[in-house]
C-alpha cells in the first residue's frame, strides 16, 4: 500500500482548512485517511504559530515507513526540522512561454508598422498643408476679380 502525507481540505466557501493526514494514495483527497498528524490554516497571518501545526514524531514515523509527502507537506516538514527539502531552483519561472513571445512580437511589428504609417500621415499632412498655401496666392488673386465683378452687377 503507498501511503503519502498530504493535506485534506475542510472548512467552508473561501475559508479553507486543512488537516494533515497520512491517507492511501489512492484515496480521494478528502475520503477516508490512517491518521491525522497535524493541521494548516492558511486564514492566519504567516508568523502566527498555530498557522501549522505538526505532530513531529508522528511525521517521523510515517517517513520511515515509507510515506511520500506532498510538495506543500514537504515544506512543512523542513520548516519543522523532521526532514530536509531541497530547495528548487526554475529560473525560467517567470519568462513567457513560446505562444506568448510569438504574441507579442506580432503586437510589436504591428505597433511598429502603425508608428510608420502615422509618421508617413503626419509627413503628407505637412506636405498638404505647405503645398497649398503656394496655391491659394494665385486663387485669392483669381477670386478677388470675379467678387469685384459680382458687386458691380449687384449696384447696376
Amino acid at each position: 500500500m503507498a501511503t503519502s502525507i498530504r493535506l485534506s481540505r475542510g472548512g467552508s466557501k473561501k475559508r479553507p482548512y486543512y488537516r494533515i493526514v497520512v491517507a492511501d494514495s489512492r484515496a480521494p483527497r478528502d475520503g477516508k485517511f490512517i491518521e491525522r498528524i497535524g493541521s494548516y490554516n492558511p486564514v492566519l497571518p504567516k508568523g502566527d504559530e498555530k498557522r501549522v501545526i505538526l505532530d513531529a514524531e508522528r511525521a517521523k514515523h510515517w517517513l520511515a515507513a515509507g510515506a511520500q509527502p506532498t510538495d506543500r507537506v514537504a515544506r512543512f516538514l523542513d520548516a519543522a526540522g523532521v526532514k530536509e527539502r531541497a530547495a528548487r531552483n526554475n529560473p525560467n519561472k517567470a519568462e513567457p512561454g513560446q505562444k506568448a513571445k510569438d504574441r507579442a512580437e506580432d503586437r510589436a511589428t504591428k505597433a511598429a508598422e502603425a508608428a510608420e504609417a502615422a509618421e508617413a500621415a503626419k509627413v503628407a499632412a505637412a506636405e498638404a498643408a505647405a503645398a497649398p498655401a503656394v496655391e491659394e496666392a494665385p486663387a485669392a488673386e483669381e477670386a478677388a476679380p470675379e467678387a469685384a465683378a459680382a458687386e458691380e452687377q449687384a449696384e447696376g
